[in-house]
């Protein structure tokens, strides 16, 4: 193991930077060469590397996003595009790959390690839907994010005597809704893993001005689809947030705007938790490869760094907490 490359794939989180950072410093420690892929698989199949020595990242830990950038490349997934990947790694003499990313990255990763081609995983999603790593770098940033946004929604919130549905990221998990919204104070949150219809929300809200509170804020998960007779509507209303508010306004419960955090939650510097995770998972990474192993991903786990099998990470990830969730709607009261 001789020869390096680093890569970032998917959706950016913030804490790319610091991970691409550590594992070039790391590897040039140990006397490796060190090279970037631009555009994560859509490089590796256009050959678009770069070398990378410490310099080369100096000034990038602070940084949102990632500087080697980033792409879904839906050409990987065919033969073609698989076949010119490995033709780019053996030109370039690439004895092995770090691969920081999410589910998809990984199960990328995976694939290359099937190929021979020895691969380590760091993992990288802001919905924190992971198999095996508590934490993935960018998460803690982004809840910082959506927290700093409560707060200030909330002041006109209370001004007014409205509700305010605001809609977070978080597709097939209710990772950033649910702790996001305990720790700004939300009212309600909606998550994809708990089933509840219109209704119901709309009775959690009268409950609430029955017992005083003239405002509300309802953190509702972008994968959030209502139970009932308003399942098939989201699509009809554009996003899950847009169906809620839609129903609050129409029903009367109480006069009600939406926000939508969106692609807001992905920018800005990334946090000391996310930073520090970043270097800690980039290093094992690093020495993995350095000692001749491959197909893992490292993962935090019970505060230490540890690898996890690629084949474990077929999972579904199970971060929500539902205790968690019922403690949101306990404080509210």
């Amino acid at each position: 193991m001789s020869r390096i490359a680093v890569l970032t794939s998917g959706g950016d989180s913030p804490g790319m930077n610091a991970a691409i950072r550590a594992a070039v410093r790391c590897g040039c420690s140990l006397g490796l060469e060190m090279f970037g892929v631009s555009r994560g698989f859509a490089g590796l199949i256009e050959g678009d590397l770069l070398s990378l020595d410490n310099r080369a990242v100096g000034g990038v830990i602070e940084r949102g996003g990632t500087f080697l950038r980033t792409a879904r490349s839906a050409a990987f997934l065919t033969k073609k595009g698989q076949e010119r990947a490995l033709d780019t790694i053996s030109s370039w003499r690439i004895d092995g790959i770090i691969v920081i990313g999410g589910n998809g990255s990984l199960k990328g990763a995976h694939w290359l390690q099937e190929q021979g081609i020895p691969t380590v995983g760091v993992p990288a999603s802001i919905d924190n839907d992971i198999c095996g790593t508590a934490m993935a770098i960018g998460v803690d940033t982004v809840l910082n994010t959506v927290v700093a946004s409560l707060n200030r929604i909330r002041d006109t919130a209370v001004s007014h005597g409205r509700a305010f549905v605001v809609e977070v990221m978080g597709r097939n998990s209710g990772y950033i809704a649910l702790m996001g919204g305990l720790a700004g104070g939300a009212e309600i949150v909606l998550i994809p893993e708990v089933s509840l219809s219109l209704k119901e929300v709309s009775a959690l809200v009268e409950l609430g001005v029955a017992k005083g509170k003239h405002h509300s804020i309802i953190v509702v998960s972008e994968g959030f689809t209502p139970s009932g007779e308003h399942q098939d509507k989201k699509e009809e209303e554009g996003s899950a947030g847009a169906l809620v508010s839609r129903y609050l306004n129409d029903t009367g419960t109480i006069e009600t705007r939406l926000t939508i955090l969106g692609h807001l939650q992905r920018g800005g510097s990334p946090t000391a938790f996310d930073r520090i995770l970043a270097c800690r998972l980039s290093e094992a990474a690093v020495d993995l490869l350095a000692g001749g192993a491959g197909g893992v991903m490292t993962a935090l786990v019970d505060q230490e760094v540890k690898a996890i099998p690629f084949a474990e990470l077929s999972k579904e990830g199970r971060n929500v907490n539902l205790e968690i969730y019922r403690l949101v709607h306990k404080l509210a009261n």
